[in-house]
């Protein structure tokens, strides 16, 4: 069994809002089923970063997570910031079993366990907040998110690997909260999503020793990338 990632799927199945009009973005949804179908297998499983879907709502998300549940492999995915359709964990799972969608699932306040590994996570936040009464809050939730999944990772004994949707460190900037969760653990990798473009020119690769490794999915090419 091995472990991929990818980020920032974008799918617009369900909304017509396609990303085909932004460069190196053509038929990405077709690339993206090929890329899948040429290298995961159904045993594997695939971390999806955030940014899935562009649907608003669950009810509207039908034909992208029919797409993703299509595709090889168990998918196991986190919030990102245009994830809309996101709702309370109970709401998602329903959703998720009253559409038969047996091979997607949610990291949230939790882990899920893949073979030695246990899958971490959560949405994290924006690298340039200004607004410290209103993003601190939101910071040291995401932080609190983060460290809970840690230890659902460390109660049942699995080598933890650890996603966020925004980019801990960014250019000149440090998400302290948050970076000081993953030091705490020791964690020596952390993969995010987010980043597109040029946008790729600020990104840091590593930072007081915790590598961190950008998988939008328009920065490797829409190809799963296998970590494990």
């Amino acid at each position: 069994m091995a472990i991929y990632i990818i980020s920032d799927l974008h799918l617009s199945l369900s909304a017509n809002k396609p990303m085909d009009v932004f460069k190196g973005w053509e038929n990405y949804t077709e690339r993206l089923k090929a890329n899948f179908n040429r290298v995961v297998k159904e045993e594997d499983t695939v971390i999806l970063g955030g940014d899935t879907s562009w649907a608003l709502k669950l009810s509207e998300s039908v034909k992208d997570f029919e797409f993703l549940n299509n595709l090889p492999g168990k998918k196991v995915l986190i919030k990102g910031n245009h994830d809309f359709w996101w709702s309370t964990a109970n709401k998602n799972d329903i959703f998720l079993k009253e559409n038969n969608f047996n091979k997607i699932n949610f990291i949230f306040n939790n882990c899920y366990v893949a073979e030695d590994f246990a899958i971490c996570g959560t949405r994290g936040w924006f690298y340039d907040c200004t607004d410290e009464s209103k993003d601190g809050k939101i910071i040291n939730r995401e932080a609190a998110r983060l460290e809970r999944s840690l230890l659902c990772a460390k109660e049942q004994h699995k080598n933890p690997i650890v996603v966020l949707h925004y980019p801990p460190v960014y250019a000149n900037f440090v998400c302290e909260p948050i970076f000081n969760i993953i030091k705490k653990y020791n964690i020596d990798t952390v993969y995010y999503g987010h980043i597109h473009g040029k946008g790729m020119n600020n990104s840091v690769k590593e930072y007081m020793g915790v590598k961190l490794k950008l998988t939008s999915a328009d920065c490797i090419d829409f190809m799963p990338l296998r970590i494990h």
